[in-house]
């Protein structure tokens, strides 16, 4: 009996364990100037829900924050900057944010950079907006299994924040003040 407790209490922990790695966290990080900036994230995969992700009847629908989405999996995607900077024409303060998705014209999404943080990625507050950005859209050359954040050089103190996820990608210029 105490064998097959501590065997059925094995088997609940890997599964914990195996939930856990569907979305592993993630982090991007690029350093401007001696500034850095950081985006840390659970990364989701397609996971065989190609082309069932986006789109009033995807699986992102389902999510009672949509069509705003959290732009990851789990805990809410986390944005932090050592550094004042411009975000596709958007003053951001140095500190701490959280990034969400507007999905609400698949093809036209809009960055939000959101000042609450710390909270599960269904809990947002368009109150605590700092704003929205414009992305620019762009398809890949093949689906991306695994959702994926970029912050790359674009030189003269500017970078481009990327995210890339099954058949999307969008991007948006951040210039550090």
């Amino acid at each position: 009996m105490k064998s097959s407790l501590t065997f059925a209490g094995v088997l609940i922990a890997a599964s914990a364990l195996a939930s856990a790695q569907e979305s592993p966290s993630q982090t991007a990080s690029f350093t401007i100037p001696a500034k850095t900036i950081s985006i840390n994230y659970s990364a989701p995969s397609v996971n065989g829900r190609e082309g069932k992700l986006f789109g009033k009847d995807g699986r992102i629908a389902k999510d009672r924050t949509y069509p705003v989405w959290r732009a990851g999996a789990n805990a809410a995607t986390c944005f932090h900057t050592d550094a004042d900077l411009d975000v596709g024409g958007l003053t951001v303060p140095k500190g701490d944010y959280t990034l969400y998705v507007n999905l609400a014209d698949p093809d036209n999404w809009e960055l939000i950079i959101n000042k609450q943080t710390r909270q599960w990625g269904l809990t947002y507050g368009a109150s605590r907006d700092l704003g929205r950005v414009k992305m620019a859209m762009s398809k890949p050359a093949a689906m991306i299994e695994t959702l994926k954040y970029t912050v790359g050089d674009e030189g003269g103190h500017k970078a481009r924040l990327q995210l890339e996820w099954e058949y999307h990608v969008a991007s948006v210029l951040i210039t550090v003040k």
